[in-house]
């Protein structure tokens, strides 16, 4: 019977045992998780205040670029224009400058955008950043318009060429502003006639002055006449490839840069879209918003 006893006693010390040791799985099990709870919202705190500050990092410099930006579109648009005024004799389309127009009128309102994509950044405002972003949006919506349509004359440049300055160059009288301007053209770009100094000989011009060409066609002023029995005093290759050239350049130059700013517009707007995530989970809005 004591032995019956004894033994009876001892397995219940072993389930108690069993039972006690599971408890204590269990038990660390749930310490487990709950450390896992506690640790994961951290981090993805975390992440999010890393993605917050990138953005906002991405903004600030943003705005800096902004003002950058608006003094060298500046530049470009003048560029642009000036080059075309130099030959606008030979410009029927005015829809050229259209390009450099945009880009003049983006550049002015750069400064002021730059502060104010500045100060929305700072203070987290979701006033600021929308107003902010529509900026962005609207300047990139330019810019790709800009880029469609300077892609699109591009192709018409020579086209456009050919047909003005065929026009300008039989008008030519030595006098008239277009006249001018042929001359100007033709010592600029060391060049004569439109494809080379023989569309001189259908002109005019050539057959009402003893068989001539313009002085602006000679390569220096000693010893030339214009006679086409001085071809080695002569510029002898047409002005239309030299423009064709001067405006392709120019205009490709001016269709990187705006590539350029679009792309870092579109890298602000996804910043801008991260900053609103943020306050928006947080609930956190400023009072000066």
């Amino acid at each position: 019977m004591s032995a019956l006893s004894m033994s009876s006693d001892g397995l219940g010390d072993l389930v108690t045992g069993r039972q006690e040791r599971a408890a204590d799985r269990r038990c660390a099990s749930y310490k487990v998780d709950q450390s896992v709870s506690s640790v994961l919202p951290q981090l993805l705190h975390a992440n999010m205040d890393c993605g917050v500050v990138i953005s906002k990092t991405v903004l600030l410099f943003l705005s800096l670029v902004f003002w950058a930006a608006g003094a060298a579109l500046a530049y470009v648009g003048a560029y642009v224009i000036k080059s075309y005024d130099n030959f606008d004799s030979f410009i029927q389309d005015r829809y050229t400058l259209i390009p450099a127009v945009i880009i003049i009128c983006i550049s002015a309102v750069m400064f002021i955008f730059g502060l104010v994509g500045c100060c929305a950044t700072i203070r987290e405002s979701k006033v600021g950043l929308g107003f902010f972003f529509m900026i962005i949006m609207l300047i990139f919506a330019a810019e790709v318009a800009a880029l469609v349509f300077g892609f699109i004359y591009r192709g018409k440049i020579t086209q456009d060429l050919d047909h003005s300055m065929n026009d300008v160059f039989k008008k030519y009288d030595g006098q008239s502003s277009e006249s001018k301007a042929a001359d100007y053209l033709q010592t600029q770009l060391n060049c004569c006639g439109v494809h080379n100094y023989t569309s001189w000989i259908s002109t005019p011009w050539y057959t009402s002055h003893n068989n001539t060409v313009p002085l602006s066609c000679c390569k220096n002023s000693t010893g030339c006449t214009g006679r086409l029995d001085q071809l080695d005093l002569l510029n002898l290759q047409g002005c239309e490839t030299e423009l064709d050239q001067l405006f392709r350049g120019v205009l490709g130059y001016a269709l990187l840069v705006i590539l350029g700013f679009a792309i870092i517009k579109l890298f602000g707007m996804l910043s801008v879209c991260v900053i609103s995530c943020k306050t928006q989970r947080s609930g956190y809005q400023p009072l000066y918003a």
